[in-house]
């Protein structure tokens, strides 16, 4: 079942854990790449973690608008995925998932050619491992989706599949000064938590 625009219209929290389990699906090339979330992170505009906290700007407005806007940001490795919540400048950064691919070797092999490391093949259970890998491996820009809603060609399931155990941790790669309090915003799929983004933080 395809995720409604209704879904997305949650405090940021709630929304980072819901969506754990679910798949995000992108058809390109006469490829549908599946990558199931296993790891995110919410970020609200009222503590200063977040990008919305500095203010409104044209790079940030994605998490001013309606709650389903897909947030893309550059970082030294690469872009990196959020999706606006129901409170204005609230957004959840899709932080790592799994490849999810029926057992389709074609797909795969697409995939591993457009996410290669150091000229090698990624293992599967590695493609996705990491925010910047996940937009590797599911082809999705800035350029192309910063600001957009999802439609036919990028959008989520809901397979029925629900996490047995979420971990709760601190987000990663935050400065002190910005999470002092090391809030428990970080959400990971206790079954694949070894395929998770790696780094030392505070476990709830």
């Amino acid at each position: 079942m395809v995720l409604c625009n209704d879904f997305f219209q949650r405090d940021v929290v709630m929304l980072a854990r819901l969506l754990i389990g679910k798949v995000l699906v992108r058809k390109i090339n006469n490829f549908i790449l599946k990558v199931r979330i296993i790891e995110t992170e919410a970020y609200s505009k009222s503590e200063p973690a977040s990008h919305s906290s500095l203010g409104y700007s044209f790079s940030r407005a994605a998490m001013f608008m309606k709650a389903g806007t897909i947030y893309m940001y550059h970082s030294r490795a690469g872009a990196s995925f959020n999706i606006s919540a129901l409170g204005e400048g609230d957004a959840v950064l899709v932080k790592s998932g799994i490849c999810f691919l029926d057992n389709d070797s074609d797909t795969l092999a697409f995939i591993q050619q457009i996410n290669k490391k150091n000229g090698k093949l990624r293992d599967i259970h590695y493609l996705a491992s990491g925010q910047t890998l996940l937009c590797k491996s599911l082809m999705i820009n800035r350029a192309e989706w910063d600001k957009k809603q999802f439609n036919d060609e990028l959008y989520i399931e809901d397979t029925g599949y629900i996490p047995e155990n979420i971990v709760i941790s601190s987000r990663l790669g935050i400065s002190k000064s910005r999470d002092y309090l090391l809030l428990p915003y970080r959400y990971i799929d206790k079954a694949f938590i070894k395929y998770a983004t790696k780094g030392r933080c505070k476990f709830y």
